[in-house]
């Protein structure tokens, strides 16, 4: 292959499209606990308040951050990065 060769196959591999998630956390309910569910209800997630959120690429843990209100818009700004194993 040559160094152009890898540079187009870079350029391709840089466009392509990733699903990209914010996790405030989780929890785990019943069928009957969610049918349950309703305006106001509260549900408890595994974090504490304040705690940094994940930021999963397709369902993979790779940062760690806060949330920011960006006009009336929500973002997250990373503030480490989980290393790959």
């Amino acid at each position: 292959m040559t160094t152009s060769e890898a540079h187009d196959n870079f350029d391709l591999l840089m466009r392509v499209p990733l699903q990209i998630t914010a996790q405030l956390g989780a929890c785990t309910l019943t069928i009957e606990e969610i049918l349950k569910l309703g305006a106001g209800a509260i549900v408890d997630l595994n974090r504490a308040a304040g705690s940094p959120i994940d930021l999963l690429v397709n369902d993979k843990v790779v940062a760690r951050g806060e949330i920011v209100a960006l006009g009336e818009n929500f973002g997250v700004r990373i503030t480490e990065l989980v290393a790959n194993r």
